[in-house]
């Protein structure tokens, strides 16, 4: 099967718009690996697909999302029960950011 035509010049100009900076391997490595890539791209363009209908994946699965039902939550009793320290109704964890707040 002949490789579609691509070179590392066309690899040079695609990095350089993409502002990346390509050793001469890395060059040489995707050049090689765009080729494969669009070599498998003209097998696909190959197969008859004729009477095939378009899906949109692969797999017959439908929509497994449930209902979008408003439940009530949990009393915040419940929620805090097995909390290893709580301060009031709310979870007491120990200090992450110093005194600068991190950011």
């Amino acid at each position: 099967m002949p490789q579609p035509a691509i070179s590392e010049d066309d690899v040079r100009h695609a990095a350089k718009l993409s502002r990346l900076a390509l050793t001469d391997g890395q060059v040489h490595q995707y050049t090689d690996q765009l080729a494969n890539i669009l070599g498998y791209i003209q097998k696909l363009n190959e197969l008859d697909i004729a009477g095939i209908e378009p899906m949109p994946h692969a797999l017959d699965q439908h929509n497994v999302l449930r209902d979008d039902n408003e439940t009530p939550g949990l009393d915040p009793d419940d929620a805090l029960a097995n909390a290893p320290d709580r301060e009031g109704p709310f979870f007491k964890v120990p200090k992450v950011l110093g005194d600068g707040g991190g950011a």
